[in-house]
């Protein structure tokens, strides 16, 4: 294959990644709601534990562990703004940064 082959196959790929993603915010949203009815917390360290050992489980590579714990510390982080929306909805507050900007908590 050459680079642009390469290039439509991870363009392929992003798609799906989208929609993995997609499906796992309305997943976080759904477990939200439950949350919310059971008067659950939204942060609970030993379900995030297990996914870091699920993840790792099924790593294979050639991505290092490190590196895909740290694209699922994000995700799970996301994921918990999602249930914290659903938990304690606030209305939206004129934003200054635009959609692309990456949160200015998070010091990567």
């Amino acid at each position: 294959m050459d680079i642009s082959d390469w290039r439509k196959k991870i363009d392929e790929l992003d798609r799906r990644l989208v929609e993995l993603l997609s499906q796992r915010a309305q997943a976080a949203h759904e477990i939200g709601k439950l949350k919310r009815a059971a008067g659950m917390p939204i942060y609970e360290p030993d379900r995030e534990q297990a996914v870091f050992v699920n993840v790792r489980g099924v790593n294979t590579g050639p991505l290092p562990d490190r590196d895909l714990l740290r694209i699922y510390e994000r995700i799970m982080d996301i994921m918990r703004q999602i249930q914290q929306e659903e938990i304690a909805p606030q209305s939206p507050a004129p934003s200054k940064s635009s959609d692309t900007e990456l949160d200015s908590e998070v010091n990567d």
